[in-house]
């Protein structure tokens, strides 16, 4: 077994690089062996290829969460101008197809995760955006309750394994200190996604009937449509992974070639094996950031899909209530991007996890607090600033202290499904009864972002006690027996 200087170079926090072509590849076999230290890849070729994969990769995946949180919240901003009267909606309804589409969300969860280490990113992103284009399209030309909810759960089921997937595809190319730069360009796509939205819907609504097709109809229709569009071009410009990229040179191509095989000494075999599904279902901080992201993500849930109708809670018409979101996403845009940058920046990213919820307790607190207007629209402000940049981080975070791959590859969606069950309730704590102030779904909203907060202390604890293990396992001249996070050189970040 290698020394444990030797090992040391491994889980340096600085992207790992090597030297590329033969010699380098014989410098991996020979420190298998224990004869020579890893070799080193090439910084400058490293950053190109990096570079290139932000040109090229980044912009798409963003594109792609863009279209897909259009499609699954328009339901949202179509509720308030014919939605529920189209379909003839009755009681709770409504609220029973925002719910019903978590349902397969979390059940296909897992599945698509897994897929993507198989078949590689290309084609099972494409599989999943051309599925619920064409479900939204159908959405479009439903005619009651059950054609409806039969598209809903379509929706939930192609969409569900898109943003842990994506995360997944970041962590297998970027190192952990540059993650949550690159996460936080899915999450801005979120919040883009909502101001988009917002105005695509006051557009659509204005222009009025058109062949005898409602205006909410349209939106689905025509939403769809642009996602569909992508999704076949997709299959061709998406690259399989991180070495089999079409954009890259042949230099940087075997550059992360190279690192990949580097990288497995954490990463593990490029095999799923049980032992991997194992090392996430006994892990504690898969449930302690499950648990914790369940209960960030019920706010952002009902936020993202009630937003315009809190709005016309307010006192505003319905064509208001569309285009008064657009500046609360654009705020929540840039609070995502602030703090995901200088939570790289500063790798503090525990301390911004206990910074965000801050503005988000305000906010409720002043929407229980008063039904007037102004305060009730600024309360919006101060919630979209912090309900989106809490998730963000905390996935970056929590994807950069499991390993090897595999295990990150089960332990993500576990993670995510956890959360994802707060969709479920999402959609009932928000009853048309409860207008116009709805009171009872702000109250929950500002008791879960809490414990959300008291979830970021026990995750930072867990940590802590597990690195002073480590510690004390190295002092007393153990060596590692086990792989990825388990191995008494791999360090956590905070």
């Amino acid at each position: 077994m290698s020394s444990q200087s030797d090992k040391k170079s491994y889980t340096d926090d600085s992207s790992p690089t090597l030297i590329t072509g033969e010699n380098g590849l014989r410098a991996m076999e020979s420190s298998a062996n224990g004869t020579v230290s890893p070799p080193i890849v090439d910084p400058e070729v490293e950053r190109q290829a990096l570079r290139r994969f932000d040109i090229w990769l980044l912009p798409q995946l963003a594109l792609l969460t863009t279209l897909a949180y259009l499609d699954r919240t328009n339901i949202g901003n179509a509720a308030v101008f014919g939605f529920s009267e189209g379909l003839k909606l009755k009681g709770k309804e409504f609220n029973n197809l925002v719910t019903f589409f978590y349902i397969t969300y979390i059940i296909c969860d897992i599945l698509w995760v897994i897929s993507i280490k198989r078949f590689g990113a290309n084609r099972v992103l494409s599989v999943a955006i051309v599925g619920w284009s064409a479900t939204t399209i159908g959405t479009g030309f439903c005619q009651n309750y059950g054609q409806a909810m039969a598209c809903r759960l379509l929706l939930g089921a192609f969409e569900s394994g898109l943003l842990p997937s994506m995360i997944f595809v970041i962590s297998t190319i970027w190192n952990r200190h540059q993650q949550a730069k690159r996460v936080a360009v899915i999450y801005c796509a979120t919040t883009i996604s909502g101001a988009f939205g917002g105005l695509i819907a006051y557009g659509i609504q204005t222009m009025g009937t058109r062949r005898g097709l409602a205006p909410w109809r349209w939106l689905f229709i025509i939403e769809g449509a642009i996602s569909l569009a992508v999704g076949f071009v997709s299959v061709l410009t998406i690259p399989k992974s991180a070495d089999k990229a079409w954009f890259l040179s042949a230099e940087q191509t075997e550059c992360m070639r190279q690192k990949k095989q580097l990288d497995s000494v954490f990463k593990g075999e490029d095999r799923l094996k049980r032992q991997h599904i194992w090392m996430a279902l006994k892990d504690p901080l898969v449930y302690i950031t499950g648990l914790t992201l369940f209960s960030s993500s019920l706010p952002l849930l009902g936020f993202g899909t009630f937003l315009p109708t809190i709005i016309l809670g307010l006192g505003y018409k319905s064509v208001q209530a569309n285009y008064l979101t657009i500046p609360i996403y654009i705020l929540a845009t840039i609070s995502v991007a602030v703090v995901s940058f200088l939570s790289d920046r500063t790798r503090k990213r525990a301390l911004f996890l206990v910074i965000v919820p801050i503005p988000v307790l305000i906010g409720y607190s002043i929407a229980l607090g008063t039904a007037s207007v102004g305060p009730g629209y600024f309360a919006m402000f101060l919630c979209g600033a912090g309900i989106y940049p809490f998730n963000c981080v905390m996935l970056a975070w929590f994807s950069s202290n499991i390993a090897p791959d595999y295990k990150r590859s089960v332990a993500l969606p576990i993670a995510a499904s956890i959360a994802n069950v707060s969709g479920v309730l999402s959609g009932q704590i928000y009853p048309a009864k409860d207008g116009p102030r709805y009171i009872s779904g702000n109250a929950v909203s500002l008791g879960l972002e809490f414990v959300a907060l008291v979830g970021v202390g026990v995750i930072v604890l867990l940590l802590k006690w597990r690195m002073a293990r480590k510690a004390k396992a190295l002092q007393e001249g153990k060596e590692s027996t086990r792989e990825g996070d388990g191995s008494l050189e791999f360090k956590y970040t905070f």
